[in-house]
């Protein structure tokens, strides 16, 4: 397998010259690095009966960034060689001006390997991805007569980092990730309804791709869009509402989550700023961030500035305990950073970011959770959503969710969205499940214009007091 960053090599790159201009340039500020990137990806899509696209993607480059309080220099480039770094270093050493300070000290290093290196893009083959496509497109259209349409898409990359440190420490990574998605249309009597289903981590393809995965995503992907042919309009008005476990664990991390970030409550702007020590969730209710899990979508081995990513405990039953850090703004709070300094990629600068999200299990059995609901909304799955992150307001649209009348589901409900607000809902959990589940690793979080891959989930919770709207 190539070196992940044979590119910088290529270009002549010379480290040690690199970290002497980095070191020169960051005397009297407060921290830096210098990012070093290479990345591989690729892309395949199957809609309509037909290959649509088949992309490939290499992309290189690095940015340094020279911190001095709250001011941050940044430059970037495309190309690895000494003389992009310098200019780069020129204009990052402006954010210095009128600054004296001292460097902060490099992150502590770690042995975890929490994902093996390896590259999706080696195998299988160009054929043996499109024809896996078509043999899903077949099985789906196999399964049941009213498949009118199915979309299918896989997607793999290798993203190999170097961080260097003004002191002259080095942090290395190499991060793989895939993912694949099924999605399907059935038609009955002149109606049309969708499911989709999809799965991913930091593993190779094959994890995926075998019969017995693949084949339980089409069959979910289907039965939710058999579901939603059966679907009636939705109730609307206040009511409780049953989340169901895993991926509906995005309305946590959007409406709860961002605004744990550090830099959020540093500036005063998060509904949570200021209240460490204070109730802010119901009792039970217990939120962490943990980037350690073995080949999860949102986990590293170290974070975009070399910190080991670990568990942070945001909410403890139902107290705050504590935000997100990246190393600026752990800095300027006066705490330690979390392992959460993300970006995007070498042209952005990190932030506080999540990594996996999840509120952890109660005691209650799921069913009894349902059966507690006199009338309201089970909600099983959830489609896009829209978030003010400062209030936590939210609006989550349902991809499959069902109307409960006295403990008995009725039928399946189209059109639900769910309205509230996310501090507010916190206090109004009151019963937690026994069923914890993480999603199937297929979650992308955005902020600040960037995207980066994220882990959610969630027991069973009773909600109440949720506006429910419909079409």
């Amino acid at each position: 397998m190539a070196d992940g960053l044979a590119a910088a090599k290529a270009q002549q790159l010379d480290i040690d010259a690199a970290r002497r201009i980095l070191a020169d340039a960051a005397v009297g500020a407060d921290d830096g690095e210098l990012f070093i990137e290479d990345s591989r990806s690729e892309s395949f899509l199957w809609d309509d009966g037909r290959m649509k696209s088949a992309s490939y993607d290499a992309s290189q480059g690095f940015g340094l960034r020279i911190v001095s309080g709250e001011r941050a220099g940044y430059g970037h480039a495309s190309l690895l060689d000494e003389d992009s770094v310098a200019r780069a270093a020129d204009a990052a050493r402006l954010a210095k001006r009128g600054h004296e300070g001292t460097l902060d000290a490099s992150p502590p290093r770690t042995n975890r390997a929490l994902y093996k290196d390896i590259d999706p893009l080696d195998a299988p083959g160009f054929t043996a991805k499109t024809d896996l496509l078509a043999e899903i497109d077949a099985y789906l259209r196999a399964r049941d007569p009213h498949v009118v349409q199915a979309t299918v898409s896989i997607a793999g990359s290798r993203r190999a980092v170097k961080i260097v440190r003004p002191d002259g420490e080095t942090f290395e990574d190499a991060r793989p990730l895939v993912r694949i998605n099924v999605a399907c249309t059935v038609e009955r009597d002149g109606r049309r309804e969708s499911g989709s289903a999809g799965a991913g981590g930091r593993e190779g393809y094959e994890v995926f791709i075998a019969p017995e995965r693949w084949k339980a995503l089409a069959e979910e992907a289907l039965r939710i869009a058999l579901v939603n042919l059966d679907a009636e309009p939705a109730p609307v008005g206040e009511m409780d509402v049953v989340l169901g476990p895993g991926w509906p664990g995005v309305l946590l991390h959007e409406a709860v989550g961002h605004g744990l970030e550090g830099d959020f409550n540093r500036k005063g702007t998060s509904a949570f700023a200021g209240k460490i020590g204070e109730r802010v969730a119901a009792p039970g209710v217990t939120v962490i961030d943990d980037g350690t899990f073995e080949n999860r979508r949102g986990s590293l081995t170290i974070d975009d500035e070399g910190t080991p990513t670990g568990r942070t405990v945001l909410i403890e039953d139902g107290i705050l305990r504590g935000y997100l850090q990246d190393r600026m703004n752990a800095r300027l709070m006066g705490v330690a950073p979390t392992g959460n300094g993300r970006r995007e990629s070498y042209a952005h600068t990190p932030m506080p970011r999540m990594t996996n999200t999840f509120m952890t299990a109660g005691e209650r059995e799921p069913e009894e959770i349902v059966r507690a609901l006199k009338r309201g909304v089970y909600a099983v799955n959830f489609g896009g959503g829209q978030v003010d992150i400062t209030s936590g307001k939210f609006v989550f649209q349902c991809t499959e969710a069902y109307l409960v009348e006295n403990g008995a589901i009725v039928h399946p409900v189209k059109g639900a969205t769910l309205i509230g607000d996310g501090p507010t809902a916190l206090t109004r959990v009151t019963m937690i499940g026994n069923d914890l589940k993480l999603d199937d690793g297929v979650g992308t979080c955005g902020k600040g214009g960037q995207s980066v891959p994220v882990g959610v989930g969630q027991p069973t919770l009773y909600i109440t007091g949720l506006t429910v709207g419909g079409m």
